[in-house]
């Protein structure tokens, strides 16, 4: 991810709709699947900024792991030296088997081999450990969002599944996001568009928080439509895949 976007993502992340709720999301999921212990141990890889590895670390023992260094020194400044490891999601720098809970939160879409990365997720996990991946979702919604944060690509739910390697069961998965797909696909089109006849476009509405009475409602609606199994979205801006490692834990 470009520097300057870890300053974007401290200033909003904390209260914008899309990234507060996709934490109470991967909360929900945690619990439903894998209830924590105050002895389990959860890795956050990619943790960016650290907000959602420093809200679980009071649930349970939390590692972050990154290897950007913009995104260590926020990491260290939050969570302190400990509780922060350098390295990648292909290069996991934890023993087999040692992790309760993983998550990969928006990360697998920068990693080039995907299926590495995942491979390394299914090493780390204890037999019957969980892993909670989201990511973005259809090409057709690729823009200059996604060049900045540096993806490789965007998911479809097949994709998804393709990617997860024998040795998880999928518990889990479904488009997320759902009820602004329309407007992302506007909003991103348009400003593609905007881009090709020579206009400068530097406002992004992903960078800035709407009125609260909006943020609410669009908090409430993205956390409402993915925190349930019983409807199969076909599309969403994003994609929540939950996968348990095979065997039981001692």
């Amino acid at each position: 991810m470009n520097p300057e976007e870890y300053n974007n993502l401290a200033r909003v992340e904390g209260s914008h709709w899309f990234y507060s709720g996709k934490r109470e999301i991967v909360r929900y999921w945690i619990h439903r699947f894998h209830p924590l212990k105050s002895d389990d141990h959860l890795a956050d890889c990619g943790a960016g900024t650290g907000i959602f590895a420093d809200e679980m670390s009071a649930d349970c023992n939390v590692t972050a792991i990154d290897d950007f260094e913009e995104s260590l020194k926020f990491l260290r400044e939050r969570l302190g030296n400990e509780r922060v490891r350098k390295g990648s999601c292909t290069a996991l720098p934890l023993p087999d088997s040692s992790v309760d809970v993983l998550t990969a939160l928006d990360v697998i879409e920068h990693v080039q081999d995907d299926r590495a990365a995942a491979r390394e997720f299914l090493r780390v996990l204890k037999p019957g450990g969980v892993a909670i991946i989201t990511v973005p979702a259809h090409m057709a919604l690729w823009s200059d969002w996604d060049v900045t944060l540096r993806h490789f690509r965007r998911y479809n739910k097949r994709m998804l599944r393709d990617m997860v390697p024998s040795g998880f069961q999928i518990l889990h998965v479904n488009y997320v996001n759902v009820a602004v797909l329309p407007a992302v696909y506007a909003v991103r089109k348009f400003r593609g568009l905007k881009q090709r006849l020579g206009f400068k476009t530097t406002a992004r509405s992903e960078d800035a928080i709407p009125p609260p009475y909006l943020n609410d409602c669009l908090r409430w609606l993205f956390v409402c439509l993915a925190c349930q199994n019983l409807i199969p979205f076909p599309a969403g801006v994003g994609l929540i895949a939950v996968l348990r490692k095979a065997g039981s834990s001692t």
